[in-house]
């Protein structure tokens, strides 16, 4: 692992709002951003998020996509109503195009699959406009995209087999035996 840069936060603002439901990757991002010179404030949930930028609009936040009581776009369009020149990136274990590009239409600067570290969520949060993000060294697989597209659209259908099938014009068995399988790599 490479060294990190520690930035000098007299000239700017570093302050950083993280919310992550799961309270253990939650507190491990937030120790490793603060070693990374930033100011960070945490929230658990979407009510919370919301109310820590309305207390002090963060210039930076990191914001889990799907968090138990709702979606984490809310909070990126609420930053981006408080604070436009706040950068934002999108942290999700169930990566889809369409959000991915309506976080962006919001405002977020970039859109990363968990599990991230703190390396690439500095460089996202960091990165300039113009620079382009690096492709990525461990690409999911096509097998697993589909897993993570049939189990994006099955959670959505609350877990009901039968309409995920109808949904994705699968036939209803051949759904269950792929939901049994194991996630590919």
């Amino acid at each position: 692992m490479t060294e990190s840069p520690v930035f000098d936060t007299a000239d700017t603002d570093r302050t950083l709002l993280i919310v992550e439901d799961d309270k253990a990757f939650l507190q491990r991002l937030a120790r490793a951003m603060e070693l990374r010179g930033f100011e960070v404030e945490t929230a658990g949930s979407i009510a919370e998020g919301l109310a820590r930028v309305d207390g002090r609009p963060p210039a930076y936040a990191v914001v889990d996509m799907r968090l138990g009581d709702g979606n984490g776009l809310d909070v990126v369009e609420h930053l981006r109503a408080k604070r436009p020149d706040a950068r934002t990136v999108i942290l999700t274990g169930y990566g889809n195009i369409a959000t991915a590009v309506t976080a962006v239409k919001l405002g977020a600067v970039d859109y990363l699959s968990k599990p991230a570290d703190a390396d690439e969520v500095m460089r996202a949060l960091l990165r300039s406009d113009d620079d382009r993000a690096a492709p990525p060294e461990n690409p999911m697989s096509a097998d697993r995209v589909r897993w993570e597209h049939i189990q994006r659209v099955y959670e959505l259908c609350e877990r009901n087999v039968s309409e995920t099938a109808r949904r994705l014009n699968m036939h209803r068995r051949t759904l269950q035996r792929i939901l049994a399988k194991r996630a590919p790599r």
